[in-house]
């Protein structure tokens, strides 16, 4: 493993820089983990497998504000380990805290300090609290960083040591084959202590510097932030934006090789040293870009599966649950123990570009006509014929189902019937082979916050509200609100997927035949030969699956009700069980 680090640094940088880099990493890691060499750590890793019982939560470290009546100075990361203290009740395994140190914009993904917690979140010492009680994810933002940050103040005040820091190109660069994300320009003006101008790479915001991973030095820094967020409590590591830290002249610089040599450096850290550790990229790309994250099993251990939320939510919105089915039907098992890390909804919006090829164009354009009907926003990416929408802003349970779903209905029945139209959504979520994840708010069934986007500029903001947490345990505890019965819903199809161990990741899945709204999961041969059957009805009319498969064809004909989830479990020589959202 140790020449396979060098390999890839030599790659990275060439012969005469990749070896001199080469002694310098492993100087990092020998410090990362103490007098021991790192090539007498070369053992195999003692991460445990997934199971069905894990599930990841994912929240800010401030998701909910101090009570309206009674507030304290309480930190942010004390009240959220109480909430979740009270509230999860064994549910999630993981939990992923979105950036957590200082930071000047983007709700934490311009980052000033990397050794720091916002003093708005709290201390390190609450964090390792936290992972007392789950497996933590921490957000390893490496693209780019704050133009507040020590090390950006130190490149414009021309310290040698920050020098070649960030990328700088000519004011009149051409950029036009550069992939980009988002609308503004490319290159951000700054001035420097001198008095000279200088154009900086900002793929995301004028907030947001691009770090040149060109200069070893850069790369030797974030190796070392790595091994300290290991050391902090990180079980997961996400990497943020990663498709594009790589770039050069003349290419779309997203997906470069040297962009998977980075990832794969680390993995080769991460094997060396034998680290409870894994790697997540964040590559919110075509599905086929996306999955070759995984490399040959040797880059990432978990991919997002982002093609998901789109092809669920168009399900949702047109009662047509073909193009998600013709899809799941052919997801490729992932390589070497890779797994999907399947969502939802999450901090961003929903992405759409994913869904390019997987639906047709007119049908996916009506869904985001709909979605917009219902609140849902949409921001825009530069494209080569001008802004093209990239992304839904929404909160997920409001898109899904609406204030009018039921509207004809006692006001008890329809706040029920909406909770099993978002829930249906979240079957589908957790029937799937992989690690689940969840966003905090879809957990307490939070509707969108329309104040969100005007006050912090971002349409991103309509589902990043941070409520007040005793006005979210009052509705969770509400029989009347929606909350409480998407939140007890939720609840309720965990248990369930925590008690079945054959709906954890490795076991295989297919899809089978139905029709309209019905989206069907067959997990199995599960250990002793046991199978569950999820089915979801994601239409609002009853509709029929009649099962053909010989493990679940005695079960005949099954009607499912509008917006039924419902779980059988069955074989192996256990009793049959089941669960459902009726």
């Amino acid at each position: 493993m140790k020449e396979k680090i060098q390999e890839l640094l030599v790659f990275i940088y060439g012969p005469s820089v990749g070896e001199k880099v080469y002694p310098k990493v492993l100087e990092i890691l020998q410090q990362g983990i103490g007098k021991e060499s790192p090539g007498k750590r070369e053992v195999a890793s003692p991460r445990a497998p997934f199971t069905a019982s894990d599930v990841l939560l994912i929240t800010y470290g401030d998701m909910l504000s101090p009570p309206e009546e009674g507030g304290t100075g309480e930190r942010g990361l004390v009240r959220l380990g109480r909430f979740l203290a009270r509230w999860n009740r064994g549910a999630f395994t993981y939990l992923h805290l979105l950036p957590f140190h200082p930071y000047s914009s983007d709700d934490g993904f311009s980052v000033i300090d990397y050794r720091e917690v916002d003093p708005r979140f709290g201390l390190w010492e609450d964090i390792q609290e936290l992972g007392r009680h789950f497996k933590p994810v921490f957000d390893f933002v490496l693209n780019h960083g704050s133009v507040q940050s020590r090390w950006f103040q130190c490149f414009l005040t021309g310290e040698k040591e920050y020098g070649g820091w960030y990328i700088t190109k000519p004011a009149d660069f051409d950029y036009s084959a550069v992939v980009r994300p988002r609308t503004h320009p490319l290159l951000t003006p700054f001035t420097k202590k001198d008095g000279s101008p200088v154009h900086v790479w900002t793929t995301f915001s004028a907030d947001q510097v691009d770090y040149d991973f060109s200069n070893p030095e850069v790369l030797l820094e974030f190796i070392r932030i790595f091994m300290e967020y290991y050391r902090r409590g990180a079980r997961i590591v996400r990497l943020d934006a990663i498709a594009y830290l790589w770039k050069e002249p003349g290419t779309s610089c997203i997906h470069h090789p040297k962009t998977h040599a980075v990832v794969r450096l680390l993995r080769a850290v991460i094997d060396l040293l034998g680290l409870d550790l894994r790697i997540l990229t964040e590559t919110n790309v075509p599905h086929e870009q996306n999955i070759s994250y995984f490399g040959q099993g040797d880059e990432a251990h978990l991919v997002y599966n982002f093609a998901l939320p789109p092809l669920v939510l168009h399900a949702a919105l047109s009662a047509d649950a073909g193009p998600l089915r013709a899809w799941a039907g052919n997801l490729a098992v992932p390589r070497e123990g890779g797994v999907f890390l399947n969502f939802l909804a999450s901090h961003d919006g929903v992405g759409l570009t994913p869904a390019q090829g997987l639906v047709d164009k007119a049908a996916f354009a009506a869904t985001i006509e709909e979605a917009k009907k219902r609140g849902a926003l949409v921001s825009y990416k530069s494209g080569a014929e001008g802004p093209i929408p990239y992304e839904l802003n929404c909160s997920y349970v409001e898109v899904v189902a609406p204030e009018t779903l039921g509207r004809d209905l006692p006001k008890g029945e329809a706040v029920k019937l909406r909770a099993r139209a978002f829930l249906a959504t979240q079957g589908v979520l957790l029937a799937l082979p992989g690690l689940p994840a969840i966003y905090f708010h879809s957990w307490i069934g939070s509707l969108a916050w329309q104040e969100g986007p005007a006050l912090l500029g971002s349409n991103r903001a309509i589902n990043r509200e941070k409520p007040p947490l005793d006005r979210v345990e009052k509705e969770l505890e509400d029989p009347a609100s929606l909350r409480y019965h998407v939140y007890r819903g939720l609840s309720r199809l965990l248990e369930f997927r925590g008690s079945e161990q054959t709906l954890s990741p490795e076991v295989p899945h297919r899809i089978p035949e139905a029709a309209g709204p019905v989206f069907a999961v067959l997990r199995g041969p599960g250990p002793g030969g046991r199978w569950v059957l999820c089915m979801q009805n994601l239409g609002p009319l009853p509709a029929r699956f009649t099962p053909q498969d010989p493990a679940i064809r005695s079960l005949g004909p099954l009607t499912l009700e509008p917006w039924e989830t419902r779980w059988i479990a069955l074989g192996g020589g256990g009793e049959r069980r089941e669960v459902s959202t009726q």
